[in-house]
């Protein structure tokens, strides 16, 4: 396992909770849209074993042409030892990013595709969305919809409904409009759906999918192979 440090490039305050911390890109590393990735603080590895309460996995919100490697999160002032110490980085400090993967790359298969993110989700998209304005080959149309209770969206300046690119992006702050939502985008059977959140938000969202006709195969999670059977285990004789 390689593990490339590098130094805290930028930090860009989102919002009062949300920040960005742009990290400069290490050499001969590369990673593709939907990526993820083991972001770990100064010391995880100094004793005998890492110290997993100094490393996270975390959403890459930039691609590689931005120059930047951008890791997005939300700080509340009530956080663990992990975001705490985050808070406090400045630009030069130093942190490690390992273990690079993408779950959720563009599919190119000539449907229309479906982004469905909670609040700080959204970051996984970033990279999918700028992706799709830069090559839009054999992808129909993307809509995103991303719900956030504290009203403060995310990424504005890319999530704008854009007719010329066959693009919407849509915002809600509350479930009971964001299932209704999901409900209505289910009309398309034939789309491809992408979920992003918490385990608890990737649940609620598959039941809604199937109970309205969509099929396993056209979920994207975020979520490793083999993890993905505790996401699909229910019955699904009853759909």
């Amino acid at each position: 396992m390689q593990i490339y440090w590098t130094k805290m490039n930028r930090i860009i305050e989102e919002t009062a909770e949300v920040r960005t911390f742009l990290l400069d890109i290490p050499e001969d590393f590369t990673w593709e849209e939907g990526s993820h990735t083991h972001f770990a603080l100064e010391g995880f590895n100094a004793g005998d074993k890492p110290n997993k309460s100094l490393v996270r996995h975390m959403s890459i919100s930039t691609l590689p042409h931005e120059g930047v490697i951008g890791i997005t999160t939300r700080i509340r002032k009530q956080c663990s030892e992990f975001k705490a110490i985050l808070r406090d980085l400045e630009v030069g400090s130093e942190v490690a990013i390992f273990k690079t993967h993408s779950n959720v790359p563009l599919k190119r298969e000539g449907e229309n595709v479906y982004l469905l993110s909670s609040g700080v989700g959204l970051a996984t998209f970033r990279p999918l969305v700028l992706e799709y304005f830069e090559r839009p080959n054999n992808v129909n149309c993307i809509h995103s919809l991303n719900i956030d209770s504290s009203k403060n969206f995310l990424f504005m300046d890319i999530f704008q409904s854009k007719s010329d690119k066959k693009f919407t992006a849509q915002f809600v702050d509350n479930r009971k409009d964001y299932y209704e939502e999901v409900k209505k985008l289910a009309a398309d059977k034939d789309g491809l759906f992408y979920v992003v959140g918490s385990d608890e938000f990737l649940l609620q969202n598959i039941e809604v999918l199937l109970e309205n006709g969509i099929k396993p195969e056209q979920m994207m999670l975020d979520k490793r192979e083999k993890e993905l059977h505790k996401f699909f285990s229910v019955d699904l004789s009853v759909y």
